[in-house]
């Protein structure tokens, strides 16, 4: 008998099928539930046990794991009519992997709390779905500290980097700015892309160039050589980037600061989706530059 949690997974897309695949195989008993009928045949050949519904999967759950695209898809699988509130009890315990609203994490907090007795952790994540896969995620945390301290153990075979930002929605604070910077930086590594290649030089070749100076960091050495190589297969969807910049702009205006580096990665990212290229990855954005859309 294994001594990890058990654990209800809902949502099985880019990001939350490599980690149910990995945390099955380390050993926990995973029951899954997603509203399309394929991501359920891959987590049952994986070895997970499907629900019929987000309800359901929550029998015998320790903990109770959300990771869903858009706050609509998270405020239906908590609080729909077969949602997990409807069935969560306490001890239990509910951790949300999505990037939504801080102020909807806040709320949803609250009244899981009103409706069930069980606590809410707010928990997005970076790292894309190769970090879901091998474990090496980067997870910001917003909660009380002593269920933060309850899902520790459990991290620690999801994420290399676990930090607790504070109470309910500091996790989400957190994202808000992980996604500023990050959706920046892909415009910043378009345009460098697109500068190397009209100045003639080996446009591949700038990370190496570049690698251990003050440019050097993940997104040039992982995203960039996808631009280059013209490789948008969907490791993230660029509408998720742009529905996540969204949020962003709707934070800075709410917190009051000005964002107009913000503004201008977020109008591109408008450019790219309304250019039909939602389904790509988010390094799509250097179609605007090579095509000359800007």
């Amino acid at each position: 008998m294994s001594d990890k949690p058990a654990l209800a997974y809902v949502g099985i897309g880019l990001m939350g099928l490599p980690m149910i695949k990995r945390l099955l195989g380390l050993g926990y008993r995973v029951t899954v539930f997603d509203i399309a009928a394929a991501r359920l045949d891959e987590a049952r050949a994986a070895g997970a046990t499907v629900a019929a519904s987000a309800a359901d999967s929550v029998a015998g759950a320790d903990l109770v794991l959300l990771n869903l695209p858009t706050a609509a898809a998270v405020q239906d699988a908590a609080f729909g009519a077969q949602g997990v509130a409807t069935a969560m009890r306490a001890p239990q315990l509910l951790v949300d992997f999505s990037t939504i609203p801080v102020e909807h994490g806040r709320a949803h907090s609250q009244r899981l709390r009103e409706m069930t007795g069980c606590a809410w952790i707010d928990a997005p994540v970076s790292g894309g779905p190769p970090a879901s896969g091998s474990g090496t995620l980067t997870v910001m945390a917003g909660g009380d500290a002593v269920n933060i301290d309850r899902v520790r153990p459990f991290m620690a075979d999801v994420a290399a980097r676990f930090t607790h930002m504070g109470p309910a929605g500091s996790g989400l604070v957190a994202k808000m700015l992980n996604q500023l910077i990050v959706g920046c930086l892909h415009t910043v590594m378009a345009e460098a892309a697109s500068m190397a290649e009209a100045a003639g030089i080996d446009a591949a070749r700038l990370p190496e160039c570049l690698a251990g100076g003050h440019a050097d960091g993940s997104l040039l050495q992982r995203l960039y050589p996808r631009m280059v190589a013209r490789d948008f297969a969907p490791q993230g969807y660029a509408r998720q980037l742009r529905k996540d910049l969204e949020m962003v702009h709707e934070f800075a205006a709410a917190v009051g600061t000005p964002a107009p580096m913000l503004q201008q990665s977020l109008a591109l990212y408008r450019r790219l989706i309304e250019a039909g290229h939602s389904e790509l990855d988010t390094s799509a954005v250097f179609k605007l530059y090579e095509s000359r859309q800007i």
